[in-house]
C-alpha cells in the first residue's frame, strides 16, 4: 500500500514537472522571439500610462500563467513565470496543452494591424482566447506579439 502511494505522489509531480517546464518553455521562447524579431514601431506605439501594466496570459491546460508587462522599448521587454501582482488585463488560452503553440505561433506570424487583429477575432468567438479586464491591453500585447511585418515572414502568410 505504501508503495502505490509512492507511485502515485511520483507521478503528479512528475505532471507538474512537464507542465511547469512547458510553461518555463514559453516564457522562454517569448522573450527569445521579441529580443529577435520584435518590430520597434509596435513597442513605440505603448503610450506612457500602459507602460508598466501587467497582463497575465493564463493556460488551465497547463494549470499555470505567464506575467507579460507592456514596455515601450524592445529591449525593455520581458515575459515572467508566474501570477502578476497586480494585472489590468488576462488572456485565457482555454485549449489542450498540444494545441498551445498552434495557437501562440498563429497570433505572433500575423501582421500587427487591423487585418491581424480580425483574424484573432474567430478565436475569441470560439473561446480558443478569452479575455478578462482591459481589452485594449490585451491588444496592445498581442500587437507586441504580432511579428509577421518582420522579413523572415516574407512570402509566408
Amino acid at each position: 500500500m505504501d508503495i502505490a502511494n509512492s507511485y502515485e505522489s511520483f507521478s503528479e509531480r512528475a505532471k507538474n514537472l512537464l507542465r511547469e517546464t512547458k510553461l518555463l518553455q514559453i516564457n522562454k521562447s517569448a522573450n527569445i522571439l521579441i529580443e529577435l524579431f520584435g518590430q520597434e514601431a509596435a513597442f513605440s506605439k505603448i503610450k506612457s500610462k500602459r507602460v508598466g501594466q501587467q497582463i497575465e496570459m493564463g493556460f488551465p491546460a497547463l494549470e499555470g500563467s505567464l506575467t507579460f508587462t507592456l514596455v515601450n522599448k524592445r529591449e525593455d521587454f520581458n515575459c515572467t513565470y508566474g501570477k502578476p501582482d497586480n494585472p489590468i488585463a488576462t488572456i485565457v488560452i482555454n485549449v489542450e496543452d498540444d494545441e498551445i503553440l498552434n495557437l501562440i505561433s498563429s497570433i505572433i506570424r500575423l501582421k500587427s494591424n487591423i487585418i491581424g487583429l480580425l483574424r484573432i477575432a474567430p478565436k475569441l468567438i470560439t473561446g480558443k482566447l478569452k479575455v478578462k479586464g482591459s481589452l485594449f491591453s490585451a491588444i496592445k500585447l498581442c500587437q507586441l506579439m504580432m511579428i509577421g511585418h518582420h522579413e523572415v515572414y516574407n512570402g509566408q502568410l
